[in-house]
Parts: structure tokens; sequence; C-alpha cells
């Protein structure tokens, strides 16, 4: 892994880069939320999971983080400071997946058509607020939802109906962080979040490729 600092319209962001280990098939480019940065257990995992098959991870720090300004911390200026990363992304191989948790989901649905995104990874999407159905409905991309049955934020069966190209993977137990607080449950829940996120992007990406 290494950093990088990016200068935007509203201060710089800060980029963990995690390489793929051969020439990579995606560049999955996650955000964070508001509770958390990057050190957030989904990222990290993902963010050790994906290289190894062939994907690489970019953790992107918002401005707001890095230099303590909370000012910048709307959804204008998470957005400006998303986009104004994106144009690096157009000289790296592969196909693009916007994403992030929480509040970074909402910047990736917002932001992804304009940008050009391939897909849009969800984890964690607050549906009942900041979020919004129609957020995550305009997405205009093959788009993958990862949500927790204990999520206050939002659980899987208060979402609407949603279109064909919006998946959704519900992980027993899970709260808004994506783990569980229950023992003995069987399975991980961040080893359920991270299997669904591989096996999306295996189905996904090809199809991607042909619609462009």
């Amino acid at each position: 892994m290494h950093q990088q600092l990016v200068a935007t319209p509203v201060g710089n962001a800060r980029l963990d880069w995690y390489p793929a280990a051969a020439a990579p098939r995606a560049t999955v480019v996650l955000g964070h939320g508001t509770a958390t940065g990057v050190e957030a257990r989904d990222l990290q995992a993902l963010a050790g999971a994906l290289p190894p098959l062939g994907y690489a991870v970019l953790l992107v720090t918002q401005p707001y983080r890095v230099e303590g300004n909370y000012e910048v911390a709307g959804e204008e200026s998470l957005d400006r400071a998303w986009t104004a990363l994106w144009p690096a992304l157009s000289a790296l191989e592969g196909l693009k997946v916007s994403g992030g948790r929480s509040a970074g989901s909402q910047v990736a649905c917002r932001t992804a058509r304009a940008l050009g995104a391939d897909a849009v990874l969800a984890l964690a999407y607050p549906l009942l607020g900041p979020g919004s159905p129609a957020e995550l409905l305009r997405t205009g991309k093959p788009t993958l939802v990862v949500q927790g049955e204990r999520d206050p934020f939002g659980r899987p069966d208060q979402f609407p109906k949603l279109p064909p190209d919006i998946e959704l993977v519900a992980i027993p137990f899970a709260n808004h962080m994506l783990v569980s607080d229950v023992q003995d449950t069987g399975s991980d829940s961040l080893e359920r979040a991270t299997a669904a996120v591989v096996e999306w992007l295996s189905r996904v990406l090809p199809r991607a490729t042909t619609g462009r």
C-alpha cells in the first residue's frame, strides 16, 4: 500500500493505493462514512481480499478528514472532491467501480453517471437518512448494495423494489458497520460481505465491458 495526497477544490484528499497482484481487471474506488474513515473494517477487508484476485483498490479519505475542516463535509463538497479525483483514474487499466460505505456510498451513487463509472458498490447505504431511494435509483449503472439485516439506517426489508441492475445482498445479524454482535452465527459477517462483493464483481464487470 502507498499513499498520495491530491489537491481538490475543497482541500487535499488522501489516496491509499492497494495495487492488484497482476494487471488489474478493475479499480475499485471506495470512500468512507462520517463516523469512521478508511480504517472501517469492511473497507479494510476489501482492500485485503480484492488485490490478490486482480482488482486494484483505492481508499479515498475526504479532505475534511485529512485537514480537519468540517466546513467542507457537506454533500456538495464531498461530491466536488470525489469528482476532482476521478480524471486521474482514466489513465489506469481496466474498469472503474465507484463505491463506498454509508455517506461514501451516497457520493458514489450521486456521481457515478456523470463520472462514467462502470459500476457502483454501496456498502451500508443509509436509506433512512441522509440517503434516499431516489439517490440510489438514479446511479444508471450496475449497482450492488450490501446491507446488514440490523442496520438502523435501513434494513434490507425497508428498501423499495429495485430494478434488475441494482442488487441487494442482506448480511444476517450485521449492523451498520457490517459486523455482528451475535455469537456463533455460523459465518463471519465481514467474510459474507466480502464474498458477496467478489461474486458480484466477477459476474457484472464483463457485462459492463460489453456495454461501453
